[in-house]
C-alpha cells in the first residue's frame, strides 16, 4: 500500500475490515481455470463500478490486472498466469480494502471499505480533479505588464498563452494535481522556489546525468510566467489543499462499455523513463503478431522490450556511428544518444528517432556527425532546391528485429516524431529544426545503405496567392523553387517555452503575388490513409495550426503544403481550442487533434470553402472545417474554454484494436489517469481510467491484433506511464515498481471469459 494512503485508512479506525470469503459461486459469477470470480459488497450492499485489482510478483514480470465490478457488484478476473495474488477493491467513494489472497479457478467474494469522510474519498481522485482548484490570472490582467506592473510577463498576450505555458513547461513532463505536486511540506512562495531549484543527482535511474537540466527547465518555465506571479498562483493552490480544500466534484464510477475494460499491467525497465512505445506496424497491426513490446528509455540510450506471453524483458543499448550507421550494444555500455520515439515497420523492425545529445561530449562518447556533404550538394535535387545546413542533430535509428543489431540513416534536419505513409515505404517525421517535412525510403537504404539516395525533405510553401482560393491546390499551384526570394519567408515563431510560440504572420506584410514558406515545430505526425497526404500539428505561433503536406509524384518541385488554424471564439478574443500537440487522421479524412487545454479537435478538410488564398498564409481560410470537444471532466475555475486535463498525443484506432469500432479515436488523458475513447458517429466519451498505481500518464498509445480469430481476446491497445519523474507515480520514493506497461481490452461484458 502507498505510504500516501496509510494515514487517511489509520485515522478511520472505525472501519469495518475488508476480508475475503472463498466461496461457492455466486449467481451469475463465471469460473473458469485461468480466472477468479466473485461479488463485492460493503456495508451499503453490492458496489457497481468498482475496480478489483489482482497483483502478483509470482511472474517473471511483477504484473497486474484489473477489472470492473457490473451493476449487481459481481466481477470475473481472465486470463491469470498460474500465481497466486493479492486481491483487493478500489473505487470512488471507497477506501482501499484490505489485501486478500487468490489463485486461478477459485472464487473469492469483496467486501469494500466505504470512505469515512470525503477527505478521505478525494485522495483516490485524479488530478484533473485537483487541479481544478487552481486560479489563474484573470483574462482582463493580460497582456502582462512585467515586474513593475501586473508581475504577468509582458509576452503573455492572454489568458490562453499563460494555460498554454502550465500545458507545455509543466505537463509536458508529468501530471499537475497528482499527490506529488499538490502536497508540499509548507506552500510559501520560498517553499515553491526550493522545490523548482530541487535536482535529481548524476546517474538517478529514471533521469540519468539530466536532474539538473529538469530543474532549469522548471525554473525556466516560471520566469516565462512571470517568476513571482506564477510563484504565487501555485503556492495559493497548494495553500488552500493543505488548509483542507477539496475538489468540488467527484468523478462519476465506470459506466455501460467502461466497465468490460479488462487492464494488464507489466513491470518494466527497472524504474527508468519510457518515452514512447510501438508494438506493430499502424497500417497492419497483424504485423509483429504476439511479439514484443517496444519502448524508448529516453536518456539512457536503451530500447526496451517486454514479451506478454513470457514476462521476459529485455534492453538493448545503441551508440551513433559518425557519418554512417547506429550499433547495438549490451546494456552495460551507456552512450549518451537521445531515442525520442518508436515505429514497428511492415519487416517487424523498430525505427527511432535519435534527437542528438545535450551538452558537451563525455569521454568515450562519438560526435554526431559534424557534415553531411549530401545535405548542400547541389547534384542532390533535395539540396539543390532547399540546402540544408547539412550538420546533423537527428539520426532514424533501425533495431532490426530479426539479427538483434543496429542500423541507421544520418538526416540533414532534427527529428521528433514518425509515421509510415500508407504505402509503407516511407517513413516521415516531424521536424526539431522547423524547416521543412523530411521522409527515408526505407526500401532505398535498405537496397543502398546510401543517405543521399534514400533521404528526401520539402520547406513547407503555402498557396497564399491562389487566384481562386476554393480551388483545391495541385502539383502545379506552387513553385518549389532554389530561388527562396520567389517566396513570403516570414520568420519561425519565438518560443514561449521549449516548443510552441506567440509570433503569428502578419497578412499585410506579405507580398500577395508570391507564395508563403512558413516555418515552425512540427510535433506529433500521422499518414491520412483516405489520401495520403500527411498531417502534422505545428505547436507555434500561438494558438497552433494543423499542417497537410503531398510530396506530389516529383518532389521536391511538386511538393505542396496547406495549414489551417483553429478560430476565433465568439468572444472575439479567445480561440475555441489551442496547443495541439498529438494529430491522427481517421479513414475518412477528418484530422483529429490532441490538445493542451484538454479538448478534442476535429479538422475536416471537405467542408472548407477555400483551402488557398491571401488567408492560407495564416491558416485562417477554413473556420467551417473545425469542431472541438471537451474532455470529461471539470474545468479549471474560471476558465471558459478547454478543462483541467492535458492531452499529449492520440491516435484513431483504424483497426478496431481495442474492440471500440473502427475508428475510435483514442486520447492520451495525461491529466486523469486514463484513456478517452471518443465516438465521433455519438459524440460521446469513454473514460477508460487506469486506477493503479495511480500516476497513469502515457504519452501515446499503439495496438495490435494478435489473433483476428480470437475475438476481444486477440486484440489489444497498449500505452505506458510515460513521466519523466518515474516517483511521481503512487508510492513516491518508496515505490519498487514501475513503470507499468499497460495492455487495454474491451470485452463484450463485464464478466465474459
Amino acid at each position: 500500500m502507498s505510504r500516501y494512503f496509510a494515514q487517511s485508512l489509520l485515522v478511520s479506525t472505525f472501519l469495518v475490515a475488508a476480508h475475503a470469503a472463498i466461496a461457492a459461486p455466486a449467481a451469475g459469477v463465471p469460473t473458469a481455470p485461468d480466472g477468479i470470480g466473485g461479488v463485492v459488497t460493503s456495508s451499503k450492499g453490492p458496489e457497481a463500478g468498482v475496480w478489483v485489482i489482482a497483483e502478483t510478483r509470482d511472474t517473471p514480470t511483477h504484473m497486474l490486472k484489473i477489472v470492473v465490478t457490473d451493476d449487481q457488484g459481481r466481477y470475473f478476473i481472465p486470463e491469470l498466469q498460474k500465481a497466486k495474488y493479492k486481491l483487493f477493491v478500489r473505487g470512488y467513494g471507497l477506501v482501499d480494502s484490505e489485501r486478500v489472497d487468490g489463485e486461478p479457478g477459485k472464487t473469492v467474494n469483496l467486501t469494500a471499505v466505504v470512505a469515512p469522510d470525503a477527505k478521505a474519498a478525494a485522495q483516490y481522485y485524479p488530478p484533473n480533479y485537483w487541479l481544478s482548484l487552481i486560479k489563474v490570472p484573470a483574462e482582463s490582467e493580460f497582456p502582462g505588464t512585467g515586474p513593475k506592473g501586473n508581475g504577468i510577463a509582458p509576452r503573455m498576450a492572454s489568458q490562453q498563452m499563460w494555460l498554454q505555458q502550465m500545458g507545455d513547461q509543466c505537463q509536458q513532463c508529468h501530471q499537475q494535481g497528482d499527490h506529488t505536486t499538490r502536497n508540499l511540506q509548507g506552500s510559501s512562495l520560498e517553499a515553491w522556489a526550493e522545490r523548482i531549484n530541487k535536482a535529481r543527482g548524476d546517474e538517478d535511474q529514471a533521469l540519468r546525468d539530466h536532474g539538473i537540466d529538469y530543474a532549469k527547465n522548471m525554473n525556466n518555465a516560471m520566469t516565462g510566467f512571470g517568476r513571482a506571479r506564477g510563484l504565487a498562483m501555485w503556492s495559493d493552490w497548494t495553500g488552500r489543499i493543505e488548509k483542507g480544500e477539496l475538489p468540488k466534484e467527484a468523478p462519476p464510477r465506470p459506466a455501460g462499455i467502461e466497465r468490460n475494460v479488462v487492464l494488464t499491467s507489466y513491470d518494466w525497465a527497472n524504474g527508468r523513463y519510457v518515452h514512447d512505445i510501438s508494438v506493430s506496424d499502424r497500417h497492419d497491426p497483424t504485423v509483429n503478431a504476439n511479439g514484443p513490446v517496444y519502448g524508448v528509455v529516453l536518456w539512457w540510450a536503451y530500447l526496451e522490450s517486454l514479451n506478454p506471453k513470457t514476462g521476459k524483458t529485455d534492453e538493448y543499448g545503441y551508440k551513433v556511428i559518425p557519418n554512417k550507421t547506429a550499433e547495438v550494444l549490451p546494456p552495460e555500455v551507456l552512450p549518451d544518444d537521445r531515442p525520442h520515439n518508436p515505429m514497428v515497420d511492415k519487416y517487424s523492425n523498430v525505427w527511432m528517432t535519435d534527437r542528438g545529445r545535450s551538452g558537451a561530449p563525455k569521454p568515450g562518447w562519438l560526435p554526431y556527425p559534424d557534415r553531411l556533404a549530401f545535405c548542400t550538394d547541389p547534384s542532390n535535387k533535395y539540396a539543390k532546391y532547399f540546402p540544408m545546413p547539412g550538420k546533423a542533430r537527428g539520426m532514424a535509428v533501425q533495431f532490426i528485429s530479426s539479427t538483434q543489431k543496429g542500423d541507421g540513416v544520418p538526416m540533414c534536419n532534427g527529428i521528433h516524431h514518425l509515421q509510415f505513409h500508407k504505402n509503407r515505404k516511407d517513413l516521415y517525421f516531424s521536424d526539431g529544426d522547423q524547416k521543412v517535412v523530411s521522409w527515408i525510403d526505407i526500401d532505398e537504404w535498405a537496397k543502398s545503405h546510401d543517405p543521399a539516395k534514400a533521404v528526401n525533405w520539402c520547406p513547407m510553401v503555402l498557396d497564399s496567392n491562389a487566384t481562386d482560393p476554393s480551388k483545391r491546390p495541385g502539383p502545379n499551384d506552387i513553385t518549389i523553387t532554389p530561388d527562396l526570394t520567389a517566396w513570403n519567408n516570414p520568420p519561425p515563431p519565438r518560443s514561449l517555452g521549449e516548443e510552441g510560440g506567440g509570433d503569428a504572420v502578419d497578412e499585410k506584410s506579405l507580398d500577395p503575388k508570391k507564395d508563403t514558406r512558413v516555418q515552425g515545430f512540427l510535433y506529433g505526425i500521422d499518414a491520412d490513409i483516405s489520401d495520403g497526404s500527411i498531417w502534422a500539428a505545428k505547436t507555434g505561433p500561438f494558438p497552433g495550426q494543423f499542417i497537410r503536406f503531398e510530396p506530389g509524384n516529383n518532389p521536391p518541385q511538386t511538393c505542396h503544403t496547406e495549414m489551417y488554424q483553429p478560430p476565433k471564439a465568439p468572444d472575439g478574443v479567445n480561440y475555441i481550442s489551442f496547443n495541439a500537440r498529438g494529430i491522427s487522421a481517421d479513414s475518412k479524412g477528418v484530422a483529429w487533434g490532441f490538445s493542451g487545454n484538454g479538448q478534442l479537435q476535429r479538422f475536416d478538410r471537405k467542408l472548407c470553402k477555400n483551402v488557398g488564398g491571401a488567408a492560407a498564409a495564416t491558416g485562417n481560410q477554413c473556420p467551417e472545417g473545425w469542431s472541438v470537444y471537451d474532455a470529461p471532466g471539470p474545468k479549471i475555475g474560471g476558465i471558459k474554454i478547454g478543462t483541467a486535463d492535458f492531452h499529449y498525443l492520440g491516435w484513431v484506432d483504424l483497426h478496431d484494436t481495442l474492440g471500440m469500432g473502427k475508428d475510435t479515436v483514442l486520447t492520451a488523458g495525461s491529466n486523469s489517469d486514463s484513456i478517452l475513447a471518443f465516438n465521433d458517429t455519438t459524440k460521446k466519451y469513454s473514460v477508460l481510467r487506469v486506477p493503479y498505481p495511480m500516476g497513469f500518464r502515457t504519452r501515446g498509445m499503439d495496438g495490435r491484433i494478435d489473433d483476428p480469430n480470437a475475438g476481444w481476446k486477440g486484440r489489444g491497445t497498449w500505452a505506458t506511464y510515460s513521466s519523466a519523474p518515474v516517483w511521481h507515480v503512487e508510492g513516491g520514493e518508496d515505490n519498487t515498481s514501475g513503470p507499468f506497461l499497460v495492455k487495454f481490452q474491451v470485452r463484450p461484458d463485464p464478466l465474459a471469459k
